[in-house]
């Protein structure tokens, strides 16, 4: 598994959660990898998986979906 995640944040997600979320993966010693324009969202890279257990629980209110970033192949 990778320490990098994708992160989608609810729509309406008001501009100061977004913030605290993203104050709260640099607290956790991560970094924003990329930050998505058409929906409300960031791929973060962590230092260690129990930090996005506690990024979750900490703002469960504003997560829509975490999943793992990785290669995605076609046949």
């Amino acid at each position: 598994m990778t320490n990098n995640f994708i992160v989608t944040l609810k729509k309406n997600t008001p501009d100061v959660e977004t913030k605290k979320f993203v104050d709260s993966v640099h607290r956790a010693g991560g970094s924003i990898v990329h930050e998505f324009d058409i929906i409300k969202g960031y791929t973060i890279k962590l230092p260690d998986v129990l930090h996005l257990k506690n990024l979750k629980e900490k703002h469960s209110n504003v997560i829509e979906n975490v999943e793992e970033d990785k290669e995605v192949h076609t046949n």
